[in-house]
């Protein structure tokens, strides 16, 4: 072979192979050439930077969903046909039968995160939802209640509106009822509020001290939950009944301190799901949405009560610690356990969605800080995100829970997209996070979201490759 052509060919194999070793060259990433800080995580939920468009469009999913699950109509058990006659309505009638319960407690909770949806987002449909329930509720009641009087049978759903046997019945629904009623006082739901508030002050079973209680599951059983199913529609009564404004603003301050005493736990700077009168030793299961309900407790009597009202500082401090203690528990994928402080327990949406509208909620008013705990709401709503479904559906919500002492109980709790309790809390949250980002900055800094106390104009500083990050 021509020794020229074999050199040429020689020469053609070494390029092609110093091509290859610099081509592997390439591929290899360090320090010294490449700057590794800013390479991009593999996240599990969505990070960053976040619109008020995005989380609107989620919010009608749900919306949308909503409005085809909870119909308004009166119907013939017998025959399916609808009665719009209300004057007729027998013992054959009933509520037509939903997805969801309309006057449940858990849709008490939907109807004010539909207030407060609309007063965000500006669009007439979630005010809509709650006004036609409300309405519908409020015109059938009276032909119902002539039924319970003569001792007939009548839907269980109208009964538990007419004749409440727990804070459960009451509330929630309650509460939603006197927002509703303060904000268009044509709604005239002045007489289902009265019956709720009859039962809910006069009624409900007490400890001696007066604090809310329960007979189940032990003999004078304080529920973390009944904070929320009877604090909150006392402190928002006392601005719809003036002559009753004073005593229910302190039996409000009241029963949040004196749940406190008992059910906060301060080195974990949570609360304890049950407490019973009777225990030498109280244990301490840090329920997820328990929690919230405490949580969100506290939003509501800080939003009514005036800024020196005595013990209002009071309440404020323990919502301040109490939301130090649940930031300290957040999983990297921005939702929250179902046990709190055990990371084994699943991933839980509505406790989740609880603690993003209390936190969002209180950056706006200016409870807490937007620098420390803008992110922990931002986190904790690209959470929730996930687990809202292209049907407009809540994915992996604790379905309804007794109380319990011991972990299993907690831990194998089953979850539902029928579990009504994640709707609200959803829509409250994305109502109350559209709140903060129009009044915060938050911006990308070096691969992280940041809330900042102006508008930041520059493009967000990136550290020099040598620097590395920290």
């Amino acid at each position: 072979m021509n020794l020229k052509k074999i050199s040429l060919m020689t020469a053609l194999a070494s390029l092609i192979g110093m091509g290859a070793c610099v081509e592997q060259t390439k591929e290899v990433q360090n320090d010294s050439n490449t700057p590794l800080h800013l390479l991009q995580p593999a996240y599990n939920t969505p990070y960053g930077p976040l619109t008020t468009e995005e989380i609107k469009e989620d919010l009608d999913r749900v919306l949308h969903y909503l409005e085809k699950s909870t119909p308004t109509r009166v119907v013939s058990k017998t025959t399916g046909e609808e009665i719009t006659d209300y004057a007729q309505i027998t013992t054959d009638a009933q509520l037509e039968r939903g997805a969801y319960r309309l006057a449940s407690y858990e849709w008490g909770v939907t109807y004010s995160a539909m207030l407060t949806a609309a007063e965000a987002t500006g669009d007439e449909a979630y005010y809509n939802y709650v006004a036609d329930r409300f309405k519908f509720l409020a015109a059938v009641a009276p032909h119902f209640r002539a039924l319970l009087d003569k001792g007939e049978k009548i839907d269980p759903q109208m009964r538990q509106i007419l004749t409440p046997h727990a804070l459960d019945d009451a509330g929630a629904v309650c509460a939603a009822m006197v927002k509703a009623q303060l904000a268009e006082p044509s709604l005239e739901l002045n007489a289902l509020i009265d019956n709720y508030m009859d039962f809910i002050l006069n009624k409900e079973y007490r400890l001696a001290d007066g604090t809310f209680a329960r007979t189940r599951p032990q003999h004078n059983t304080l529920w973390l939950d009944d904070m929320f199913m009877g604090i909150p529609p006392i402190a928002w009564y006392s601005l719809l009944n003036e002559e009753k404004q004073q005593a229910c603003m302190s039996e409000a301050v009241r029963q949040v301190l004196q749940f406190a005493e008992r059910m906060w736990v301060p080195e974990k700077k949570l609360f304890r799901h049950g407490w019973v009168e009777g225990m030498q030793d109280h244990p301490a299961f840090h329920w997820g949405r328990a929690n919230g309900w405490a949580l969100l407790t506290m939003s509501e009597v800080l939003d009514v009560l005036p800024e020196n009202y005595p013990g209002r500082d009071q309440i404020l401090e323990l919502f301040r610690e109490h939301v130090r203690g649940l930031a300290a528990c957040q999983s990297g994928e921005g939702l929250w356990h179902q046990l709190l402080d055990r990371n084994d327990s699943y991933l839980e949406t509505s406790a989740t969605a609880i603690y993003v509208y209390c936190i969002a909620h209180a950056i706006n008013k200016g409870w807490i800080d937007p620098m420390a705990y803008g992110p922990v709401a931002q986190l904790g709503w690209h959470g929730v995100t996930t687990q809202i479904n292209d049907l407009g559906q809540v994915e992996n919500t604790c379905v309804g829970t007794g109380m319990a002492f011991d972990p299993a109980f907690y831990y194998y709790r089953p979850v539902n997209v029928y579990a009504a309790h994640g709707y609200g809390p959803v829509v409250w949250a994305g109502a109350e996070m559209i709140k903060m980002l129009n009044s915060q900055y938050p911006k990308m800094n070096d691969s992280a979201i940041q809330f900042y106390r102006s508008e930041q104009k520059t493009t967000s500083p990136i550290f020099h490759v040598e620097n590395g990050g920290n």
